[in-house]
Formats: C-alpha cells, structure tokens, sequence
C-alpha cells in the first residue's frame, strides 16, 4: 500500500510526539535508587529508560559505542532536546538502574504510541477483513551456560551441564500489503515467581491475550499463529476473547482432521497472476478433531505453483480458521496466513540484521536487565515503524534507493548534522548513522534536501 509525500508532518505521529508519549510513562516509574544518606540520586530511572531508547534508536552496537557517542557535543544535545534526557547515564549505571525496572511498568509506552497511530489514522491502513490481522510467534534472545538471573528458564542436558535461556512471545499487527509492522508488547517466557517448572509459549500466549484484552479492549484481531496452536485449547481461549484466528495445519500434528478431509469433496478455486498459478481447495465446519469441546473449524489446503525465471516452484499450505471461508474471500485468507511470515521477516529479521542488535547480550543482570532492554528495543522499534509507515518522504526517497541499507549509507555519506538556532532547525553534518525512526522533523528535512539532489 502506498502513500503520496507528506508535505505536512501529523502532530501524533512525529518522533517527537510519541517520544513525548513514551516519556510520560517512565516518568510514572518509580525511581526508588537512594544513596546511604538518603537523597534521591541524581540521574532518575526515566533519563536510564529513554536513554536505552535513544541507544537502540541510533542503532549503538553496544552500551560502551552508547557511552562514547553521547560524548559528542550534538549528540548530547539532542539527546536532551529529541528525548529529554537532563543527564544520561554511563554504561554500568544504566545496567544498574534499569535491572530494578519491572518490565510491567513500562508496557504503557507501547500502549501510548499505539494510541497515536490509531489517533493519527495510521492503523486504518492495517484493517483486514471485519479488523486488524495480528501475527505471532516465539523466539530466543539470550542462552549462556555461565550467567543467570532469578527469571532464567533452565535446560539440563545429559552430559550434566545446564543452559539458561530467555524468550519471548512476539507479535505484530500487519498487512499483507504493508511492508512495516506494528509491533506490541512482547510477553516474556520466563520462568514465573514461586514456579519450579519452566515457562512455556503456550502459557505465554495466554498471559499475553489477557493483557492485550485489557489494553485494547475493542480492537478486533484475526490471529494467524502456527501449528504449535492448532489443538482445541490455544483456539477455544483465542475465541474466548472475541478474536478470530489463521492457523497453520499439518497432517502430522492434526491427523484426525486431515483424516476427515480425505473422506470429503472440497471445493475448488483456481487463480491465475501472470505466469503463476494458485489453486484453492476448501471446506467449512468441520470437526479438528475428536477431543471433547474441540471447536469446528474451517479449512484450506494452498497450493501455489510460481514462475520465477526458468525455475517452477510448487508449494503447498493448510490452514483452519473461523472465519467462513468463500470464493470471494478465499484469496485474502491466504494472504492472511502467509502473512504470519513477517513476524519473522520484517520484524525479527529486522532487528537481527537492521542495527538493532537483537542478538547482541546489553547487559543480564540479577533480576529484569536483560528482559527491560528486549521491551525498550521493541518500543524502538515500533517507535521506528510508525516513523516509517506515516512518511510519504522517507517512502520516496527508499524508493530511489531501492534498500534502507543503501539509504542509511547515504544519508550517513551526506554528512550533515543537527543544531537548534533560535528554535530553527539547521543541518551541518550527519551524527553517525541516524536512526530508523527520522527523528520528527529533523531527519524528513534531510532527506527531503538530499531527495531533491538526486530527483
């Protein structure tokens, strides 16, 4: 989906707008760090959470790259004017500060920016079908057999030795014809207060439905997860909160409903796109399988035979879901399941190989260290999603240069920076490598200067 060149920035979803939103929900963290007499410390635990986020949104590869590049004189200055950050702390303060930062206390800044996008017209882009399609999927982000915190879920392996791990259940909002995501609240999978056992994704997924009930209660979701939640459980409590779902199906996990399908005739559909073809076969209300309370279902079986130059490829989908499934909608529910590929894609992938540093280890900590930063580079990032998907400017010029990595490479070989002059904004150099998100204004007026020399 594309958008003409925005002229006029949108009030809700400048950078300094959403920033100005994440900054009033750390100041509501309370900052109980006192020294042995008493007195408040002077760098609070808002200036520690924005300046992680700062961190993650110039893209620093680490806490000391952080350290350093604050240093600079206009860096500083921005980050005290962009981020409103009155003293940034060194590396070893930040990790001190921010591991007695419970993870639940800052989830209120996703919510905040999310209000901004919907206010500012951006999620109606998202609707898909009779709502909004949200995608999901776990992944690992930390695995030492050496360093530990009180949350680590634990692996014991034969040989004796024991593994201590962290992940989290992430999801994002999407659009098969939008290539920036939406991301929410991550719900980590760690191991619980007062548990013995390890946290698993399924108990997750429930934790994380119940909260996103209660942040959004009216916002209307197609969940599309993969076959890890095709069993009559994970669909039913999907149900129980008024959400539909696309999940993925296989014969070796769902023998009982694959086995009924063989008994039946399902329709047909055939859809030709170019040189590729696509063929549908589907039935609706049918039983997943035998288990007691188990849900009727719907079901499409995909198969996709792509020209790609000489090569012909052929491949084959499943998926059951609840929505009532025509010859008119079948396509779209398609694209819905295989949309379930950018949690992976244009979110995970993004972070591991887009500056983020997802797999990079910031800090573990004792107690939440290690968890904080997962939710402060998530809200980064989402932070950088909006920025993205609002800028008709940031579009055109990635446009001309086809990659965002080749556009990160020019903008950083146009040399310009940033200063503020009787509240002006003047351009010299570039500050390292500018982040994702074009910070507010500052970033779209360079690149609407650097746009226009290579139009």
């Amino acid at each position: 989906m594309k958008r003409g060149v925005q002229g006029r920035e949108k009030k809700w979803l400048s950078a300094r707008g959403l920033l100005t939103k994440v900054r009033s929900v750390f100041e509501k963290v309370k900052d109980k760090r006192n020294d042995n007499r008493g007195i408040k410390q002077s760098i609070s635990t808002s200036d520690a959470l924005m300046s992680a986020v700062a961190m993650f949104s110039l893209k620093c590869p680490s806490l000391l790259a952080f350290d350093q590049a604050i240093k600079d004189p206009t860096i500083n200055h921005n980050l005290k004017s962009l981020y409103f950050v009155k003293q940034a702390p060194s590396d070893t303060y930040m990790r001190e500060l921010l591991d007695e930062v419970a993870p639940s206390s800052i989830r209120g800044a996703f919510t905040g920016v999310f209000e901004a996008a919907q206010r500012g017209k951006l999620l109606s882009q998202y609707a898909f079908l009779d709502g909004f399609l949200l995608v999901v999927d776990g992944t690992g982000f930390f695995e030492s057999k050496n360093v530990q915190c009180s949350n680590c879920c634990v692996k014991n392996h034969r040989d004796g030795s024991v593994t201590h791990y962290h992940q989290a259940l992430t999801a994002a909002i999407v659009n098969p014809d939008m290539s920036q995501v939406i991301p929410l609240c991550p719900e980590m999978i760690n191991k619980q207060d007062g548990a013995e056992k390890n946290d698993c994704e399924r108990r997750a997924l429930s934790r994380f439905l119940g909260n996103l009930k209660t942040e959004h209660p009216r916002l209307k979701l197609t969940i599309a997860y993969d076959a890890l939640a095709a069993n009559a459980p994970t669909i039913n409590e999907i149900k129980s909160y008024g959400h539909h779902f696309i999940i993925n199906a296989k014969p070796g996990s769902n023998k009982t409903l694959f086995d009924w399908i063989n008994g039946v005739e399902l329709k047909r559909v055939q859809k030709n796109i170019d040189k590729n073809k696509y063929e549908f076969r589907f039935i609706n209300d049918i039983p997943l399988n035998d288990v007691k309370n188990a849900p009727n279902v719907n079901f499409i079986e995909y198969t996709a035979t792509e020209v790609e130059g000489k090569r012909v490829s052929t491949k084959t989908f499943c998926w059951i879901t609840d929505h009532v499934i025509t010859e008119s909608n079948v396509y779209l529910i398609m694209r819905g399941g295989r949309s379930r590929w950018k949690i992976e894609n244009e979110t995970l992938n993004t972070l591991k190989n887009q500056g983020y540093q997802f797999e990079h280890n910031f800090g573990h900590g004792k107690k939440h260290l290690s968890t904080v930063f997962i939710h402060l580079m998530m809200l980064a990032f989402l932070i950088d999603q909006v920025q993205e998907a609002a800028c008709g400017l940031f579009q055109s010029a990635l446009k001309k240069m086809i990659s965002r990595r080749a556009l990160w490479e020019k903008c950083a070989a146009t040399s310009l920076a940033i200063s503020y002059i009787h509240g002006k904004i003047y351009f010299r150099r570039l500050i390292r490598v500018l982040p994702l998100s074009l910070i507010s204004i500052l970033l779209k007026v360079a690149i609407r200067r650097w746009y226009s020399e290579v139009s």
